[in-house]
Parts: structure tokens; C-alpha cells; sequence
């Protein structure tokens, strides 16, 4: 009986699932536990599949027909890929850039022991910033007293916004202020569990932002 699958094709699938279970470990077990983000857990679980069949499709079912080049190429490509829609914040860039990096490597490393040795590497290095690092994460809320924008107001604008909010306020951005609604847009850096806010809701140009 003919063989369904080539002996190639069944260690590629054994690569894929060993990259699966690794960028899933780093999506569900590192990052989701932070950040609570359905849409980039979505995301960067669909990009694992894409990426791994696409690099390794490109590069051709056998081994000498594999180049570095191609794979370079698809890395940088997604490696620096932004959605028109959302600005992605530093951590999930920072996501986003592992998980296409391991993907890559699954789909064209043929050493399971080099395989392994990345993998357990690069979720060691993970584990350990997420373990010391405080996770500071940005929010932008529209604040109904811009009078407290003033510089010289800056501790009674920390004061008030920490206890409506409840959070620790580590740094306060002040955007686009509406004197006819007599509102503000501010972008909160605060340290703690707390959601992300961006999802671009408020449209305030660059140049617009002043740190207090």
C-alpha cells in the first residue's frame, strides 16, 4: 500500500506541532495571563499556522531547495507588519515578533535537538522579563477638568485620576483638548493588571501629545 505522506512531509507536521504547542505556551501561559487580549491571543495563533506553511511552502518540500533568503525575507516582512486599524502596543509587537521568529525557525530547522534547545531558550528569556519586569500598560480616557493640565497642577491631576480610576499612574500624556465639550484626551501609563485601552477610539495626531 502506498504511503499516504512523505517521511518529509510527516517531520515537517512533527515540527509544526512541537511550534504549535511552544507558541502556544508563550501566548496562553506568558502573555494572555497579563493582558487578557482575545484579539491578539486570536491573532497570534492564526500567524504560528500561517506563517510556519507559508515559509515552508516557499521554500520548496525538500531540504536543498531551502534558502535563507526566503526566510529572511518572510521574517522581516512580518516581523515589522502593522494593522492599519489598531496601533499595537510594544508588548504585543514584542509578541508578535517571537511568534513569527519561532515559526520560521520551526518551519525550516530539520535538528529537533536545535529546535528544542531555541524553544526552551527563548521561553526561559520570556518568562524571566515577564517574572522582573513591572508590566506598565497605557490608556486613553477622555477627562472632563482640563483645567488640572497645567503643569503646575500636575499632583492634583494624579491625585484625581488614581482615585476615580483606582490605578497606579506612572506617567500622564496630555492629546487634543475640546474647550466646546470641556474635555481632554489623556493617555495614562499605569502600572498593574489592569486592560490596555487601544483601540483608537480617540483621534489625536502625534505631534498633538505633551508629556506632563
Amino acid at each position: 500500500m502506498e504511503q499516504l505522506f512523505s517521511d518529509e512531509f510527516i517531520s515537517t507536521l512533527i515540527r509544526f506541532f512541537i511550534c504549535l504547542c511552544v507558541n502556544w505556551g508563550i501566548i496562553d501561559l506568558l502573555y494572555y495571563r497579563k493582558s487578557h487580549r482575545r484579539d491578539f491571543y486570536f491573532t497570534f495563533m492564526i500567524m504560528t499556522v500561517a506563517i510556519f506553511f507559508l515559509v515552508y511552502f516557499m521554500m520548496g518540500m525538500e531540504r536543498g531547495k531551502a534558502t535563507m533568503g526566503v526566510g529572511l525575507g518572510l521574517f522581516g516582512i512580518f516581523s515589522i507588519m502593522r494593522y492599519r486599524t489598531d496601533a499595537m502596543p510594544v508588548r504585543e509587537m514584542t509578541y508578535l515578533f517571537v511568534i513569527v521568529c519561532l515559526s520560521v525557525i520551526h518551519a525550516m530547522a530539520f535538528e529537533y535537538a536545535e529546535l528544542l534547545t531555541v524553544d526552551l531558550i527563548s521561553v526561559a528569556a520570556i518568562w524571566v522579563c515577564e517574572l522582573k519586569v513591572k508590566v506598565q500598560r497605557t490608556k486613553l480616557i477622555q477627562y472632563d477638568r482640563p483645567e488640572l493640565t497645567k503643569p503646575e497642577r500636575r499632583e492634583e491631576l494624579v491625585g484625581d485620576l488614581e482615585a476615580r480610576t483606582g490605578l497606579k499612574i506612572l506617567k500622564i500624556e496630555v492629546g487634543g483638548i475640546d474647550f466646546l465639550k470641556d474635555a481632554v484626551v489623556l493617555r495614562i501609563t499605569f502600572e498593574g493588571e489592569g486592560s490596555s485601552d487601544v483601540d483608537g477610539q480617540f483621534k489625536v495626531r502625534k505631534s498633538q501629545w505633551r508629556e506632563m
